[in-house]
Order: structure tokens, then sequence, then C-alpha cells
């Protein structure tokens, strides 16, 4: 028996989830376009002023504004017919050193929908579908997506939750990080322990090459990027090997554990894993961080670990099944060292 109140609840939060998914695509167009950051600061702006700012056309502009005020992401005065930007909006959207900054999550969900098909095709043959094999949207997206929140606390609060890390880094040490991507956390931590030589490494060369570029326009001289995976990257003498939000999406997670617990240092040698917020319960994610996470994973990180015909973690793989992994691979010493809303960060020692 259908209850109508409950129906028209459902409706009703439906008709809100499609004005959220049609606005991303505009605050994409936004972005690409520099419409907020034309309006950062700016004050109220008529269609025709910001048309008049970024050459574009101003009718197609007073849409997408309006669309904008109806989202909440601008206000709109009727009397004078004006559009603002508020700081805070601002901060969000054009400030990409701000922890706030989100920009790069709207890159990521345009990327899933030009990948349609391909997902489609690895729900019908459960092959996976490859990292690499994704729109460079994803690449590009997932840098801007994660940067800020590394910026926020990578050097400030994760390194200094491990045990002694800090200082060897600071006295010069070695740092591997594995599935380093486009380097944002590479680099970051090559500026922060300028003693130490880190070097980053990704399976993926197309991302292993961008990261070489901007450590060269940053004129930094003790990283390096190599291309490497996860379970056969060189060295044994690694103060700290690090995984940022990767392991979950490996092929052969307990095999990288293993190769891990050869990387690193016998004696004081540690392993960070900085992984997605996640319980061990599927009923204890069942909110609004829980729900981006699984549906990220659902098109992005299960299908990376499938391609290698792997366990398929998934971003909610939880603290259980990651320490298990970690104790497997012959790490006797494993821990939660810190967490924020958005991530669990752990260390693992041999």
């Amino acid at each position: 028996m259908v209850d109508e109140t409950k129906l028209h609840e459902f409706i009703g939060k439906a008709v809100g989830e499609w004005g959220a998914a049609m606005g991303a695509m505009l605050i994409l167009v936004g972005d690409r376009l520099g419409l907020f950051q034309a309006m950062a600061g700016a004050g109220p702006l008529s269609a025709e002023q910001l048309a008049a700012k970024t050459g574009t056309h101003p009718r197609l502009i007073r849409e997408w504004l309006a669309a904008q005020a109806a989202g909440g992401y601008v206000t709109y005065d009727p009397r004078s017919g004006t559009y603002t930007l508020p700081d805070e909006q601002a901060v969000a959207l054009t400030d990409d050193n701000s922890p706030a900054y989100i920009a790069g999550a709207y890159q990521v969900l345009a990327s899933v929908f030009k990948d349609e098909e391909k997902i489609i095709q690895a729900f019908k043959t459960g092959k996976g579908l490859g990292w690499g094999d994704h729109h460079h949207y994803l690449f590009e997206g997932t840098e801007r997506f994660f940067k800020p929140n590394y910026v926020a606390n990578l050097a400030t609060s994760w390194i200094p939750a491990l045990e002694g890390v800090e200082s060897r880094l600071k006295e010069g040490g070695k740092v591997a990080d594995v599935g380093c991507g486009h380097g944002v956390s590479t680099i970051l931590m090559a500026r922060a322990f300028p003693k130490s030589k880190i070097v980053g490494f990704d399976y993926h060369k197309p991302s292993v090459e961008w990261a070489r570029k901007q450590a060269e326009k940053e004129g930094l001289n003790n990283v390096t990027f190599e291309v490497a995976g996860s379970t056969d990257y060189p060295g044994d003498d690694y103060d700290l090997v690090a995984f940022f939000d990767c392991f979950h999406d490996m092929g052969n997670p307990a095999g990288a554990a293993k190769h891990t617990l050869e990387a690193v240092k016998k004696k004081n040698g540690s392993w960070m894993l900085v992984e997605p917020f996640a319980n061990d319960k599927v009923e204890d994610n069942l909110n609004p961080v829980g729900r981006v996470f699984y549906s990220a994973s659902t098109m992005i990180c299960v299908p990376a670990s499938l391609n290698e015909s792997g366990p398929a973690l998934g971003a909610q793989a939880g603290e259980s099944r990651i320490r298990d992994i970690a104790r497997s691979a012959g790490f006797s010493k494993f821990r939660r060292a810190t967490q924020t809303p958005f991530n669990l960060v752990f260390e693992a020692r041999p």
C-alpha cells in the first residue's frame, strides 16, 4: 500500500536533486568561464555587467545567474536586478588555497557523466574500469578536490600525528608517496621538509608527467617522480611511505602492504595511509558524506580494483579491513593517528 504522504516527500526530494544535478553542470560552466572569479569581491552586478567582464552572452548569463540564485550560490536584489556572490561562496568557489575550496568536485562529477558508457559496461561485465581509462577531468578534478584538504592538514597535523616522523623529515629523511597522481601531496611534503628527499610514484604515466612539470614550475630540487606501481616501486630505506586516498582503489592492496613493509626502514619506519572517512558498518555510513563516497566508489574506486582482479575494497572500506591487511602483511603496529570529517589517517609500523 503506497503512503501518499511519503510518496510526495520522496518526489520533493527528487526534485531538489534534479536541481542539484543540473546545477552541478552550471557550477562547472561558471568555473571554466571565470564567472565566479569575476563576481568575487565585485559587489552587485547585472547580467550585462558580468557578461561584459567575462566576454560571454548576456542572455545566457542572465539565466545562469537566476539558476545560481535559486540554488543559493548567489543572492538576487529584485529592486536593482543585480546579483552578488557572497564572500563565503567566493572563498569556496574561487580561492584554491582555502581548505573550503570545492570547485574541483564539480569537475570530478562531470568526469563520471562523460564516462557513462564505460561505467555501464563495467556493471555488465564486472571487468572494471582502470583509473587511466577515465576522462582526463577525473585526474584534474581529483587534484583540485583533494589539494585544499592536504594543504590544510598534511604538514600541520597529519605528519605531526605520526611517531617521530616529523623530526626525522625536518632533519633530512626519505619519503615515498605511492599513488601520487598529479603530485599535490608529494610537492607539499617537499615544500614542508626541504632537507628530505621526496619521491612520488604512480603507475599512470600522464599523471607522473604532469607532476614533474608542476615540480619544475616551483623550482623544487628535493622531489622526483617515477612511473611505478604500488607493489614494485624501488627503495628499501624510507623513513615514511605514504598512500593518499588510493589504497582502497588498488588491485592488490595486500601486495602493496607487503611491499611497503620491505620498503620502510625496519627501525622507526612508518607507513601512513590517508583514506576516506568511513565507519566499519554500512548502516553507520548512511549519511551525506557516506553517500558521496559510496557513489564515487561505485563509479571510480571499485571498478579500478576490479580492473586488476582486485578485492574492490571501495572508498568506505573502514578501519578494520585496512588494519587486517596491514597486520596480515606483517606490520606489528597499526593505529588511527588522527582524522578529519573527510579522512582517516592511519599509521602502521614494522
